[in-house]
């Protein structure tokens, strides 16, 4: 799936669909970075992308990104609040308060 996503980058196709298809790949892979420069393009083109925030943070956590990822996942919760998405609201609310837990909050 990256191959084909990365050809059509390559060919000049860039949106947020594309890129949140190769940020999730990236992340299912464990490629943390290339993960996360994808989301940010992402929620760049759309920032209302609620799926792209949440994934963001989860790649910027698990580079020990902390305060990068509380900062993804509160916009993305904004993000899900104001267009309904009660999914990603209530995903986002518990990766936030884990974070808390663990002490990577800067809060």
């Amino acid at each position: 799936m990256i191959e084909s996503l990365e050809k059509m980058l390559a060919k000049g196709v860039d949106n947020a669909l594309l890129r949140f298809g190769l940020g999730k790949g990236y992340l299912d892979q464990g490629d943390f970075p290339k993960a996360a420069e994808h989301l940010r393009r992402c929620v760049a083109f759309d920032p209302k992308y609620s799926a792209a925030w949440k994934l963001l943070g989860k790649a910027l956590e698990a580079e020990g990104e902390h305060d990068a990822a509380r900062d993804a996942w509160t916009e993305g919760l904004a993000a899900a609040q104001a267009h309904g998405d009660k999914q990603a609201e209530k995903e986002m609310t518990v990766f936030l308060k884990r974070l808390d837990k663990r002490g990577g909050a800067s809060a």
